[in-house]
């Protein structure tokens, strides 16, 4: 499975899976989808829990990990993809999953998992209500598909006629169901006439990324608690206060993550461009250093070239492809260029250094993180090496999403990303 080519093709790739009237089912990236599930599909599943991956991407995920099959999985993995499907299932758009479930329903998937997902969803919504009435057609549909036309039908008569309980209701129903007096309530509501006009619900309830409120005016103090502390410490502010706070503010955006085993380079920008002036200095330099001190309590082994410290003063001209250089004689398994992509020694410089690696044997993953001032900077003459894996970063919360494409890009990164999403799916994140 190709980890960093899947990470960037789900953080980017936003077209949505459609299914024609006559049932067929069209996604252009099928079989980049099909080819990483079927190599490791407990990895491939966790893959879609990373911060700021696309809600159509996680779609198609939820949609390969129920139509493949399990046989050969260990109970782990089996219990693992069970975890994921229910977070995906409800962590989705509704329409986005009904959608998946409707595809199943064209592709004739009947693993006894697919059946449990689905009866899931559909009864144990908890907007199932709101869903039934606008969407109830559709409900239908993968409903009888999940449990079979006949059974479906004959479990909602038996409901109709007051059965609660039989041992044909039980065996056919309500074993896939947590409650099943909830279960048999919403069984009733499907089968029930529909209220015209009905309008679904559209958002998930239960988000797989935090909802973030980022203010409307950016500034160099509002874009995270530790770049709002380092520009305290650069403005002068009182070290005995602020440093106590700043290693607070570290511990907690770190807590819970787990170790990364691997060696990081990080080619930390320290030139003048990178302190700004007016209303943004010290804007890029502090969100910078904050990925430095978030590194430096994730990574067992942290090598910063270019300064000594997150806190250096910047000055002078930036020279990447020098700092990218001595990044690789310390023999790391990834280099981290963090800059504001304004290349004033040699430009091009780092480029063409970067372009040479691979004939001269390096095959270190070397990757191009871009601090910047705002979401929407506009980074077309910032760009000192198009060929390099790009991320760029604005706010504190981007690490959760940048540390995870980070560390895909080498093996012990990669172990890394299976821990702490299965933190995140057992709830140690939030």
């Amino acid at each position: 499975m190709d980890t960093p080519t899947l990470l960037q093709h789900f953080r980017t790739h936003d077209t949505p899976l459609v299914l024609s009237r006559g049932g067929d089912l069209a996604w252009d990236d099928a079989e980049l989808h099909r080819s990483a599930q079927l190599s490791d599909p407990e990895g491939y599943a966790l893959l879609a829990l990373v911060p700021g991956a696309l809600a159509w991407q996680r779609a198609r995920v939820l949609l390969r990990t129920l139509a493949g099959s399990r046989d050969g999985l260990d109970e782990g993995a089996r219990a693992t993809l069970a975890k994921v499907t229910r977070a995906l299932m409800f962590g989705l758009p509704p329409a986005h999953a009904v959608t998946v479930l409707l595809a199943l329903r064209r592709m004739r998937v009947n693993h006894k998992h697919a059946t449990r997902a689905i009866v899931a969803f559909v009864l144990e919504h908890p907007d199932a209500a709101a869903l039934i009435e606008a969407r109830r057609a559709a409900l239908v549909d993968c409903f009888e598909h999940a449990l079979g036309k006949a059974t479906a039908r004959a479990c909602a008569r038996l409901i109709r006629e007051g059965d609660s309980g039989s041992g044909y209701l039980r065996r056919s129903l309500l074993r896939f169901t947590s409650d099943p007096a909830v279960a048999i309530e919403r069984v009733r509501a499907l089968y029930a006439p529909g209220t015209y006009g009905a309008v679904a619900p559209h958002e998930p309830p239960a988000p797989l990324d935090p909802v973030r409120e980022h203010p409307p005016i950016v500034t160099p103090t509002n874009r995270g608690d530790i770049a709002a502390t380092l520009v305290h410490l650069y403005r002068g502010g009182p070290d005995a206060e602020l440093r106590p706070a700043l290693a607070g503010y570290v511990a907690e955006a770190t807590r819970g993550l787990p170790r990364m085993t691997g060696h990081v380079a990080m080619v930390l920008d320290t030139s003048g461009s990178m302190r700004g002036y007016g209303e943004r200095e010290w804007a890029v330099m502090s969100q910078a250093a904050a990925l430095r001190l978030v590194l430096g309590e994730v990574c067992d082994r942290l090598t910063v070239v270019g300064s000594g410290s997150g806190e250096a003063v910047p000055e002078g001209a930036t020279d990447l492809a020098s700092g990218l250089l001595d990044a690789l004689d310390a023999r790391p398994d990834l280099v981290v260029i963090v800059t504001d992509g304004y290349e004033n020694v040699m430009p091009g410089d780092l480029a063409r250094v970067a372009a040479t690696l691979p004939r001269a044997g390096v095959t270190t993953p070397v990757l191009l993180c871009q601090a910047t001032f705002t979401r929407g900077d506009d980074l077309t003459l910032r760009d000192p090496a198009p060929e390099l894996p790009h991320h760029p970063f604005w706010h504190q919360d981007d690490f959760a999403g940048l540390l995870p494409w980070m560390f895909g890009h080498c093996p012990p990164g990669r172990d890394w990303i299976r821990t702490a999403m299965l933190g995140r799916l057992e709830g140690a994140r939030t």
